[in-house]
């Protein structure tokens, strides 16, 4: 890819100063000029028809199909030209204020600018694990962010966003990866702001509904009807509902900063937004797995979907294919959409992205029928979830099938007017790096923010990466060119402290069946708070809030480079390792060093390990404990939401 005479020149700033950088890194958020350029107003445009029920209108004149997935979006082919003239000065800002010894990274990028290919291309990813993801997630992309208050001091890592090309999130990661896009692709400081008004008030569980101020005005039975009457709204329109409509619009009310939790915001909205189609911010992806029909359990076979802004759809090689988003709901088949029919407009509402690839957490609202809570509880729950059955408690409903009888052959899906996904950490790829592993995005590096529970006491210990590399062998075919770096069982993850620091995978491009990007791994580690709490916990005070994205920072740091003073300059040579190898760059000393130190080097040790529970490594913040009362009112919540949507049908 050819870079523009704009990249050029603004690589030409002598010095290459942070003000050439589009978002300002020295940002300071506490004053009342960055108070105002980090506000909540919404990023995702409230365009719906009709709020949350998707409605049918007259198709543009260049009617909408299904295109098959060789290669990414025309779109997407354009949105990355201006994507790639903010990340090029961003990525040169950030390697010359790492400062790696023997490497001059403004000399370096001016050298290859004429052919930008050779040129890193930087990806995020955020696992899922509900909220303890989204908050660790949270800590690491304030980290990464050159507009945060002291990010871009010594041993700090902001400016890695405004370097990146993409950013995908599942589950809990997911509802980071939205509620950062909605709200005005939003600092995590100002999500945070109790002072503007929190957007994020996880205080009140998301079955009382949020407390009264903001946007928010509804007191918990206004709460529960706007939730009941919205998805009532898409049933009366045709569509079929499932619970994770309720669980979307729920989930809304805590991370869309808007009036009712934003009915009428989209997630294709975000591709209207000048700030995005100026390249102005990485492409947000999020990942959801299919479930054939009559399926219960999700292998790795599971075909595996993404959303981002301008298509819904897969590279695996059963559908093969990708639907424009803001027509989902629409009656394709065959790949075209009959004369007859007309465009749907208003399914991708933003919660319901979100809350589709959180699923899972529709058992949320199913614990409480294994519980000791009272018959008559028990009674009204089964009355709502018969109507669903229970083989189906943790789909969301994609019907009309954009993919309905195409790729006849190959998708099991194809036959079905249904299409019904369900979470996307459900095949045990709990860190969403299926999208950014196609060969067609030519991804070099991928930072994975790794905040699953694998261990006994909610730790991980390298599980979805174990996922995604075994699919990647899969002799059914279902990687489909996608290679991915070696990695060990879980055993030596933890055997060999992988899971407690960061770690470079694929450091060794030639061994590798096929092009692929170094992975840093990134797991979720106690170095000022336990931030290993359940991840089916419903709310958190802001004390714990805070304390959760304050460790997930220090992960992301390794405490701002007080762990490993040269974790700084290795992150910059993880994004530089695959460009050195295109270019035939010799790799400089401390990159050599920085390799030997956090590439794994096929070292395994399988044997058994002990429970693994870690202290804390630094002195560790204080949390208060008032939000104690509302998690213990965990089930009574439940059973009052369920109890009111019985009353009002």
């Amino acid at each position: 890819m050819r870079v523009s005479l704009t990249v050029a020149t603004s690589l030409a700033v002598a010095g290459f100063s942070q003000g050439s950088i589009v978002v300002p890194s020295d940002t300071t958020l506490n004053s009342d000029a960055a108070l105002s350029f980090t506000s909540l107003q919404s990023r995702a445009l409230p365009n719906a028809p009709n709020g949350y029920a998707p409605e049918a209108e007259d198709c543009p004149s260049n009617r909408p199909t299904i295109r098959s997935a060789t290669g990414i979006s025309p779109n997407e082919t354009s949105w990355l030209e201006a994507r790639r003239e903010q990340t090029l000065p961003a990525m040169v800002s950030l390697l010359t204020r790492i400062n790696i010894t023997g490497f001059d990274a403004r000399d370096y990028f001016m050298q290859h600018v004429g052919n930008g290919s050779n040129l890193p291309n930087i990806a995020l990813a955020a696992s899922g694990g509900g909220y303890r993801a989204c908050l660790n997630g949270a800590g690491a992309f304030q980290a990464f962010d050159a507009r945060e208050d002291n990010s871009t001091a010594p041993g700090h890592l902001g400016g890695l966003v405004q370097s990146a090309t993409y950013f995908s999130g599942l589950s809990g990661g997911g509802w980071l990866v939205g509620s950062i896009f909605t709200n005005n692709f939003s600092t995590i400081s100002a999500l945070l702001n109790d002072d503007t008004g929190s957007a994020w008030e996880f205080g009140n569980s998301i079955f009382e509904g949020p407390a009264k101020k903001g946007f928010q005005l509804l007191d918990s039975v206004q709460y529960y009807s706007s939730i009941y009457n919205a998805v009532g709204d898409k049933a009366d329109n045709g569509f079929n509902t499932t619970l994770t409509d309720y669980w979307g619009r729920a989930l809304s009310f805590q991370l869309v900063n808007a009036s009712d939790g934003g009915p009428e915001y989209t997630f294709s909205s975000i591709a209207l937004e000048d700030s995005f189609s100026s390249g102005n911010t990485p492409m947000p992806i999020l990942v959801a797995d299919g479930r054939a029909p009559g399926q219960t359990l999700i292998s790795l076979n599971a075909t595996v979907y993404e959303f981002n802004p301008f298509e819904f759809g897969t590279f695996d090689p059963t559908t093969y294919g990708f639907a424009p988003l803001q027509y989902l709901g629409s009656n394709f088949s065959g790949g075209v959409l009959p004369d007859n029919e007309q465009c749907v407009r208003g399914f991708d509402n933003v919660g319901y992205v979100m809350g589709t690839s959180s699923s899972l957490f529709n058992q949320f609202l199913l614990q409480i029928n294994s519980t000791t809570i009272s018959s008559a509880f028990k009674d009204i729950l089964t009355s709502i979830l018969s109507n669903l059955g229970e083989s189906n408690d943790d789909i969301a409903d994609y019907s009309p099938n954009p993919f309905y009888h195409y790729h006849n052959d190959t998708s099991k899906n194809a036959q079905s007017t249904t299409l019904t996904l369900v979470d996307g950490g459900e095949d045990l790829q709990n860190i969403p790096l299926h999208p950014l592993i196609q060969p067609a995005r030519h991804v070099d590096v991928i930072f994975a923010v790794d905040s699953s529970a694998d261990t006994t006491y909610s730790w991980p210990n390298g599980t979805s990466l174990v996922a995604t590399y075994e699919r990647s062998l899969n002799q059914s075919g279902m990687a489909n060119g996608t290679a991915f770096p070696s990695v060990p069982d879980q055993n030596t993850f933890v055997n060999l402290g992988l899971n407690t620091r960061p770690t470079f995978f694929g450091c060794d491009s030639s061994n590798m069946t096929g092009p692929a990007p170094l992975i840093v791994y990134l797991p979720n580690s106690p170095y000022v708070y336990f931030s290993n709490v359940s991840t089916f916990d419903p709310s958190y005070n802001n004390t714990e809030r805070n304390a959760i994205v304050a460790n997930g920072y220090h992960v992301a740091t390794m405490a701002n480079g007080t762990a490993d003073a040269q974790w700084p300059t290795c992150v910059g040579c993880a994004i530089l390792s695959r460009s050195f190898e295109r270019t035939g760059t010799v790799v400089p000393d401390a990159c050599e060093q920085c390799f030997m130190k956090y590439c794994w080097d096929g070292t395994v040790n399988s044997t058994t390990p002990a429970n693994y529970d870690p202290r804390v490594s630094l002195m560790a913040v204080t949390v208060t404990s008032d939000g104690s009362s509302t998690r213990l009112s965990f089930l009574a919540t439940v059973a009052l939401l369920f109890c009111t949507i019985l009353a009002m049908s």
